[in-house]
């Protein structure tokens, strides 16, 4: 199954990004630090540089994320030009008040009363970036909730008298070109409900867990996962929290929304669905896959051979 979601609001809210980021001095685009590249929306790259806008990424829910995943990630970021990376946990205020310091020196240019630091804050939604902004500005100004696309429309915030801040509306884009990506985001509660199925995207969950945490997977549940499919590791949750159909059957759906709500309240451990490794691995995979084979191009060169 792949997954979108694109609610109407967002092409507006694209619209208006693209005409406020003229204006602006610093992009400080917040991803979810568990899976940092599937949560970055191409449509913020595509307007910061077509602007030429230096940004500062933000790894926010930090503290859910596995931190040797979160260093390579730091330093795969640092690496491109006009780009600072930084981890932080949005609950922890210590944290946030870094960041108008680090987009300072991106913009080293605009530091006085008569030309006030301006930054846009960006990122999908339900990253956090709501509690971030309350964090920022030190009071609330952005509605909370654990549901995505909360914030609708901009809102321009005064730091002090040097620094302005824009918070965005959360915005998607119109076509996840990676299914994983679609079932990383989903997971992390990135998007609406209505367009996945639970069942599914615990599965994916269990797959990538079992591979690469399969000991907080058998903390958590009480069973050993290494020589079961991710299908029997939800399966085996239903079974151990007694959910059951009334034939007897495990009950998953059930067990697929406990088990993501789970990882999404971090009571698996400290887990990220991807590392720059894994990501690389798998655009390779999908740029082997698409590539002709040799046979192929013997063949298409059959084609066109005089006879």
């Amino acid at each position: 199954m792949a997954i979108q979601w694109y609610p109407g609001h967002m092409t507006s809210a694209r619209k208006k990004a693209a005409e406020t980021m003229a204006n602006v001095d610093v992009v400080i685009e917040v991803v979810d630090a568990r899976l940092p590249a599937a949560s970055t929306n191409p449509m913020v790259h595509e307007l910061r540089l077509h602007r030429q806008r230096p940004c500062l990424k933000v790894l926010n829910k930090s503290d859910l994320a596995d931190p040797e995943a979160t260093r390579a990630w730091i330093d795969f970021y640092n690496r491109q030009p006009g780009v600072k990376a930084v981890a932080v946990s949005s609950k922890k205020a210590g944290e946030v008040a870094r960041l108008p310091g680090l987009c300072q020196t991106l913009a080293p240019h605009r530091n006085d009363n008569v030309k006030p630091l301006r930054m846009m804050i960006m990122g999908i939604p339900n990253v956090g970036k709501s509690t971030l902004m309350n964090a920022l500005v030190k009071r609330k100004i952005a509605k909370v909730g654990d549901e995505p696309a909360v914030t609708k429309s901009q809102q321009v915030h005064q730091i002090s008298v040097r620094q302005t801040i824009i918070d965005t509306p959360g915005m998607m884009w119109p076509k996840i070109e990676h299914d994983s990506d679609g079932f990383m985001l989903a997971a992390s509660h990135a998007i609406g409900r209505n367009a996945i199925i639970d069942d599914e995207v615990a599965i994916f969950l269990a797959g990538v867990l079992k591979t690469r945490y399969a000991a907080q997977l058998e903390a958590r549940y009480g069973f050993p996962v290494n020589e079961i499919d991710a299908v029997a590791v939800v399966e085996g949750i239903a079974r151990r929290r007694a959910l059951r159909l009334r034939g007897g059957e495990p009950d998953i759906e059930k067990a697929a929304l406990i088990f993501l709500q789970d990882y999404r309240d971090g009571k698996l451990g400290r887990i990220s669905l991807e590392t720059p490794a894994t990501r690389e691995a798998m655009l390779a995979a999908m740029r082997a896959a698409e590539a002709p084979t040799a046979s192929g191009d013997a063949d298409a060169g059959d084609d066109v051979s005089p006879a």
